[in-house]
């Protein structure tokens, strides 16, 4: 009777796994930040924070702001509005060059792209003096900055422009092939000086293209990243009056795609006025609507790939600007789906980060609040759970995991790893804090872990990827 119970137990438990949705929460992780914009690391523990006013500071582990910036660019920067210093990037050999990039709006209005080096003698210190200027975009007006830099799985950099201000994009410039604003640009800063265009561009060494355009048809992409994992890139783009778009390009791609603005504006007509067919344009994997939501400007985030949250594994985070409402994008049997992860008035959320354990966190630009993003309902236990008392890692894993106990009453526990079937596959006592379980034997799929002792039990999910 004992094992029946259990065994329903193990039953409910998985079916309520496979069918849930993380429930977020977020965790202030700092505080005190002056319009924040860019969240980024650098290879290691810091988390590097970008202001509108042209500072970027470091946040120790821990969420300890250093007393000096980063680096301070504060008299070249324009700042206010949409304008200011807006987008960094650590280059993906930072550890031995030192170089980062920065994108930012300078005093004649221009949206400016270049390279900076860190001090040597101090790794929590940038050259002022070092810049190197990459490119220079004139902008028409002083809307539709964009902003946002990434580096590729390629090594190549990526370069999201808005479509150069105003409203409606009076000058059509997202569908200008000789015009770099409204695109995805895709250069090589390892080349010759300042860069070179990738040969594998899809309009390289063409006359009537710039060869740096990787994809068009972009309003103001406002936040953008690859996803970590799979190599799929995603675009946030802000929409006109109506529709706010989440753009996916397949890693797969060879670049061309066109996004449709001004001609659409997620999946409706705008401006057709010498457009093509519709069948020319690339429509974005989910839109939403500001009457349906409050919205009013999208920003985007990433895909989850960390260790701690297995029910946030393979959600595309995002949220806008205006009803601060975080929502993530997920595939479910070929369908993509949305999960409200709830509102958090008061924030203005400008930008989402990835820590180099692949933590989330989210900035604040009117409460200048850095959040964690957590998932409450991972690791769920039977009877109480004492929070971290113990720690599963990595989850997913593929041959083997660890355990660490942070609870002495769980040392000397008995621990049993279950299958769907509710069957055992492992069993023995827990005699250190540190475990190393290796399961390269079992087949891929989803297990429970249950520990137990005479007086509390715990069960947790494990995932084993192939």
């Amino acid at each position: 009777m004992k094992h029946k119970i259990l065994l329903i137990f193990i039953h409910l438990f998985l079916i309520n796994t496979l069918n849930s949705q993380p429930e977020i929460e977020l965790q202030e992780f700092a505080m005190g930040f002056d319009n924040p914009l860019g969240i980024t690391h650098a290879g290691d523990s810091r988390l590097f924070v970008v202001e509108q006013q042209g500072y970027i500071q470091i946040l120790d582990a821990d969420g300890n702001l250093l007393e000096t910036p980063f680096l301070d660019i504060s008299g070249r920067v324009k700042s206010g509005g949409e304008q200011g210093l807006l987008g960094l990037v650590f280059h993906p050999d930072y550890k031995n060059n030192g170089y980062f990039y920065v994108n930012y709006t300078d005093q004649e209005d221009s949206t400016h792209i270049a390279r900076f080096s860190v001090d040597e003698s101090d790794s929590n210190l940038a050259l002022p003096n070092s810049e190197y200027t990459i490119m220079t975009i004139f902008q028409p007006y002083t809307n539709h900055n964009a902003g946002d830099l990434a580096f590729g799985p390629d090594g190549y950099l990526y370069i999201g422009t808005g479509d150069g201000g105003s409203g409606g994009d009076p000058g059509n410039r997202a569908q200008d092939s000789l015009s770099l604003l409204g695109k995805m640009l895709r250069i090589d800063v390892d080349g010759s000086n300042p860069y070179t265009i990738p040969e594998d561009n899809p309009f390289a060494g063409l006359s009537n293209v710039r060869g740096e355009i990787w994809a068009l048809g972009l309003r103001n992409p406002w936040r953008y990243s690859f996803d970590s994992q799979t190599g799929d890139l995603w675009i946030a783009d802000v929409g006109q009056n109506q529709y706010e778009e989440i753009d996916l390009q397949a890693a797969s791609s060879g670049g061309g795609e066109n996004y449709g603005w001004r001609c659409y504006e997620g999946n409706h007509e705008y401006n057709t006025n010498g457009c093509l067919q519709s069948s020319f344009y690339t429509f974005p994997v989910h839109e939403y609507s500001h009457d349906e939501t409050g919205g009013c400007s999208v920003t985007g985030g990433y895909v989850y790939r960390g260790d701690e949250y297995p029910g946030m594994q393979g959600h595309y985070f995002f949220a806008d600007y205006c009803n601060d409402m975080i929502r993530t994008l997920y595939e479910e049997s070929g369908e993509w789906k949305v999960s409200s992860q709830g509102e958090y008035p008061g924030n203005n959320f400008s930008a989402f980060g990835e820590s180099v354990d692949k933590k989330l966190y989210i900035a604040g630009l009117s409460s200048g609040i850095i959040y964690e993003i957590r998932d409450k309902s991972s690791g769920t236990g039977y009877f109480e759970k004492g929070k971290d008392e113990l720690k599963i890692f990595p989850n997913p894993f593929k041959d083997q995991f660890s355990l660490k106990i942070n609870n002495p009453r769980l040392k000397g526990s008995r621990l049993k790893i279950f299958n769907h079937a509710g069957i055992p596959v492992r069993d023995f006592r827990i005699t250190k804090e540190n475990e190393r379980i290796r399961l390269d034997n079992l087949q891929p799929g989803l297990y429970i872990l249950k520990i137990e002792s005479e007086v509390f039990s715990r069960f947790h999910k494990l995932i084993k990827t192939g």
